[in-house]
């Protein structure tokens, strides 16, 4: 379907962004706060710009934060943008990342202390649901706990457990609304594509 994009040669942009998530998270490191203004700040706190829907999705909370975030680009982004192309696996990315940004700003309205929220975990949920939809019956090794499972299966999984934390408020602490956001964009993307479900 999107051969016609599978036609350049180079760097993959998957292995692009995990190098510039790596390279930011080694920054914030050393400098600290000298990178709040690229996280995401709510509407209301008065530090959030419209760079930050993009930037945010570069920085990270702690090196386990961005060790499972980078794998899953790895696991997911690669297949995907080897089928797509660069062009159009790096547009995808970008949608997911911002989709699930604004989707944090409108959580976030109702938040009376406002917090940054950063990390690539809504763009990976965007991955995440196109490889269950593109590759529905590959088998995924999960690390905890150590199983398989089809790639299918994961998503739907992965999605009700986000949302299922989104409201309880079990989690607190992590964005779920943007990562279910992340997925939102990226299946509004894959409509407006051509991927429809199959009967």
């Amino acid at each position: 379907m999107y051969n016609r994009f599978n036609t350049q040669s180079g760097i993959p942009v998957s292995l692009i962004l995990i190098g510039v998530c790596v390279v930011a998270y080694l920054v914030q490191l050393a400098t600290d706060n000298l990178l709040s203004p690229l996280a995401l700040w709510p509407v209301q706190s008065g530090w959030f710009y419209p760079w930050q829907l993009i930037s945010y999705g570069f920085l990270h909370g702690s090196t386990t934060h961005l060790f499972f975030n980078m794998l899953a680009l790895y696991m997911f982004g690669l297949p995907l943008e080897a089928g797509w192309g660069k062009q159009r696996f790096a547009f995808y990315y970008v949608t997911c990342l911002a989709g699930a940004g604004l989707i944090q700003l409108i959580v976030s309205l109702g938040s009376p202390v406002p917090y940054p929220t950063i990390g690539a975990s809504g763009a990976v949920f965007g991955l995440l649901l196109a490889y269950g939809l593109r590759y529905p019956n590959n088998t995924i090794m999960l690390l905890i706990p150590p199983v398989p499972i089809k790639a299918k299966y994961f998503v739907w999984i992965y999605g009700a457990l986000e949302l299922y934390l989104g409201i309880s408020g079990r989690a607190p602490g992590i964005a779920h609304f943007a990562h279910l956001g992340g997925m939102l964009f990226g299946l509004l993307l894959l409509w407006q594509w051509g991927w429809r479900p199959r009967r």
